[in-house]
């Protein structure tokens, strides 16, 4: 199970990056301070979660369409134990929900492009009030357009959309940012 030091580790890496965003990032702080198991869907009232945008030499990124919340997402999810980290957390749950192979998948950057702290409502099949995600969102790139194969018992579809459609508008120009540095290097992510 990942431990409250990596997420530590990875909030402070992520707000020293983005200093700004310490006011909105607090519920998620002041929970690193409990003595509660964030990397649990147990722990309520909110636990973390991770995501990973694929973004493609076009400047898309993947999202899927989740079939309980009926929305257009990223790929990602909860936390597993026998997830060694948050990147690894988050490669997993591309892989997963896409079909796309790890291996053509290429991490970014090892701080989060972001962190959102949002609402998950009530699931009474699954036992599960109201509660929070902390959701920290990796970056990964693909070199051309891999084949998707979405995982039907979570997803029923997936689109490229672009960057620019990515909410909150701070995320979609970090994103369209670091699709113009891809572009002027040619595509290379090094």
């Amino acid at each position: 199970m990942i431990s409250a030091t990596h997420i530590r580790t990875v909030i402070d890496a992520y707000l020293g990056r983005y200093p700004d965003e310490a006011e909105r990032l607090a519920p998620l702080t002041e929970a690193l301070g409990s003595a509660e198991i964030l990397a649990s869907r147990k722990t309520l009232p909110g636990h973390v979660t991770c995501s990973g945008l694929v973004l493609d030499p076009h400047a898309r990124v993947l999202h899927i369409r989740h079939n309980i919340l009926n929305t257009w997402l990223c790929p990602g999810g909860h936390l597993e134990p026998g997830d060694a980290t948050l990147t690894a957390a988050a490669l997993r749950e591309v892989v997963e929900e896409t079909g796309i192979s790890a291996g053509e998948l290429t991490l970014l950057d090892d701080v989060p492009i972001d962190i959102d702290v949002h609402s998950i409502p009530a699931n009474p099949a699954k036992g599960e009030p109201d509660h929070q995600h902390f959701d920290v969102r990796y970056v990964f790139v693909v070199a051309g357009i891999p084949e998707v194969r979405v995982q039907a018992e979570e997803v029923h579809a997936f689109a490229w959309l672009p960057a620019a459609e990515l909410e909150p508008a701070s995320l979609a120009l970090r994103v369209a940012d670091i699709a113009a540095t891809r572009h002027e290097a040619g595509g290379r992510t090094s």
